[in-house]
């Protein structure tokens, strides 16, 4: 078990202030942000989301607006298909839900872009609701202080939500606070390296640590690269797309990427994920927007 007490007097005292976490956050303000903090580091994420919200307060904004303005407006966060998916869901949440995010699960299932962690993410941080949410650092410290081992190998979402929900305390409000304050534990002391054991505020009751901090012996990851992938080059095109006031031509965008085969799929792949519209003339354009002369 991770106790309760421990853990919650830790996280009074330790929680990062972070926009999301104010009291006047809506719950489409806690969609935003955990979209966008998939696979992104908080420091970057805090400004992005500071300026969607200061334009976008509400779904219904982001709705009259186009793909194209949301894209751009994601700027280099990466992963751009979330830019699309929240576009998507603020089209859904003006039309089927009367602008509001919904606070049952499977509505909240049903939207794009949102899986099995978004969906009680938002169930609990925005609607009070005790049920159990997990993520990478949440994985990672049950699988120390709980089953002994230092990583928590492949994710499965069926045996780590039965685990983590076996966990939880009793009470929504406080099953929220300690969800939170697991999931902080595993950002800033419980992390994948270099863990900070001494300012664990759990470590007496941590297995792994009373191990002698076993190393972990299954699977290995495949480390991830960026630099010369297709994911590089999506994004280097992506950033012409972004910067430019009308449509770009086919020599704009090869200017931009070397590699002529890479090119031209990052730039299928682009188009097939919606994120770039073809023209009739060769010209490309994000998604929605209205170029000159068309």
């Amino acid at each position: 078990m991770i106790p309760v007490a421990p853990l919650l007097e830790w996280y009074h005292a330790n929680a990062r202030l972070l926009p999301w976490r104010e009291p006047s956050t809506t719950p489409w303000g806690v969609l935003v942000s955990e979209l966008m903090l998939q696979q992104t580091p908080v420091a970057r994420v805090v400004p992005a989301y500071l300026a969607w919200l200061a334009r976008w307060p509400a779904p219904a904004g982001l709705a009259a607006a186009t793909p194209a303005d949301a894209v751009r407006m994601w700027g280099k966060l990466g992963y751009p298909r979330r830019a699309l998916r929240l576009y998507e869901c603020a089209l859904i949440l003006t039309r089927r839900h009367d602008g509001t995010v919904p606070a049952e699960l499977d509505a909240l299932l049903g939207l794009p872009g949102v899986g099995a962690y978004t969906a009680r993410a938002v169930a609990a941080f925005a609607f009070g609701q005790r049920c159990p949410v997990v993520d990478t650092n949440v994985r990672r410290v049950v699988a120390r202080a709980v089953h002994q081992t230092a990583d928590p190998g492949p994710p499965s979402t069926v045996r780590d939500l039965a685990v983590v929900a076996a966990l939880l305390p009793d009470e929504a409000p406080v099953a929220v606070r300690w969800s939170a304050a697991l999931m902080e534990l595993g950002q800033v002391v419980c992390t994948a390296r270099q863990p900070h054991c001494p300012r664990c505020p759990i470590r007496s009751g941590c297995r792994w640590l009373a191990a002698g901090r076993p190393p972990y012996t299954g699977p290995a990851r495949r480390a991830q690269r960026f630099a010369g992938t297709d994911r590089q080059a999506r994004g280097m095109l992506l950033d012409v797309l972004r910067a430019a006031p009308d449509a770009v031509t086919a020599e704009a965008l090869a200017a931009a990427w070397h590699d002529s085969d890479q090119r031209d799929r990052a730039l299928d792949g682009l188009v097939a994920d919606g994120l770039v519209d073809p023209l009739p003339d060769g010209r490309f354009t994000l998604p929605g927007a209205q170029p000159a002369g068309r």
